[in-house]
């Protein structure tokens, strides 16, 4: 039976959602606290500390919260401008999975109901484990690559056979990269119809108003959180839809006509793609209102669909995530200074 929870179709597309859209997290001197929503709670992370809090079934909070160092602090070439993007995205992407499986975890966790017995006396309660994340995680990638880099490359390169004024090089990126954008945009729409993936937008919100309302000095309450807007212009949202937009420009470049060797570039470029589009990012979210500014814009608004209006019990969760990892932060030691 725990098996079959485990490896039901929603549960694995849940994960695998998750996997795909986890929020970048900044790593620049001036930032604080970030965080992520993740199932039925909120990760939220400070320079050195991590805490993620998720509402079990039941009603209770239940944390997991660890120090963690700096990738920049830990390897030095972390601090150049491209690679620190690489280090800051590399753990992200470490601590979501990590709070993603505590989360998963806690959401199993659940009182027994009718249609679903207890677990027999002395029997291991059903967990999702490591190597059934590793899968997802592979998993993930590889809907990742197939739907981003190979559709539309295909579908450009078709289109062109069919109508001559798209085959050139140029015009193929092109219609390659508005293909990705529209595959993209539909995603998100088809996960924001999910219920639960409506529940993980909800506490997305509430762990943007919390860091809002962290950053504004004001007493972090749920009364305060719910005063500020759900959108943030350091969300990993803007960051994808930057990265589309950066590897566009990019493709378009490459001396390449071939279509396996052009696919293949999709794939080995991603590094530097990802990289670049950090800077941008980061660069932008200190000069809102600027020309650069401007960047961030189509993420915000297309935030009105990977944000959704948190009640206070989000809040509540999300803000508990937040105190968890503020107080190992100093016990470290760490220095806590707002921008």
């Amino acid at each position: 039976m725990g098996m079959e929870r485990l490896l039901s179709i929603p549960r694995f597309l849940r994960l695998s959602a998750h996997l795909q859209m986890l929020p970048v997290l900044e790593s620049g001197e001036e930032t604080l606290v970030g965080g992520q929503a993740v199932m039925e709670g909120v990760m939220m992370r400070a320079p050195h500390s991590y805490c993620v809090a998720v509402r079990k079934p039941g009603g209770d909070i239940v944390t997991e919260e660890h120090p963690i160092p700096r990738m920049s602090e830990k390897y030095p070439i972390f601090k150049l401008p491209i690679l620190r993007g690489l280090g800051t995205l590399g753990q992200a992407m470490t601590l979501g999975v990590r709070a993603l499986k505590f989360s998963a975890n806690a959401a199993l966790d659940a009182p027994p109901d009718e249609n679903r017995p207890a677990a027999e006396p002395g029997k291991k309660p059903a967990e999702i484990t490591s190597w059934m994340m590793t899968l997802n995680l592979v998993f993930s990638l590889g809907v990742f690559i197939f739907l981003y880099k190979f559709v539309p490359l295909l579908l450009a390169t078709q289109l062109g056979k069919v109508v001559p004024t798209l085959s050139g090089r140029f015009a193929t990126n092109m219609v390659d990269g508005l293909i990705r954008m529209a595959i993209f945009l539909a995603f998100l729409f088809l996960l924001s119809l999910m219920k639960d993936i409506r529940r993980v937008f909800e506490y997305h919100g509430a762990e943007h108003k919390v860091v809002f309302n962290y950053e504004s000095r004001q007493p972090v309450t749920v009364e305060n959180a719910q005063k500020f807007t759900t959108f943030h212009p350091r969300c990993g949202t803007s960051f994808l839809l930057v990265v589309m937009a950066i590897s566009t420009i990019f493709y378009a470049l490459l001396p390449i006509d071939a279509f396996l060797p052009r696919f293949l570039a999709r794939i080995a470029l991603l590094p530097v793609i990802a990289g670049v589009s950090y800077e941008l990012i980061r660069f932008a979210a200190r000069r809102q209102g600027t020309l650069m500014g401007l960047l961030t814009a189509p993420g915000l608004w297309l935030q009105r669909i990977t944000t959704k209006p948190p009640d206070n019990s989000h809040a509540a969760v999300a803000i508990h995530a937040l105190s968890g990892a503020m107080a190992l932060e100093e016990k470290q030691g760490g220095e806590l200074v707002i921008a």
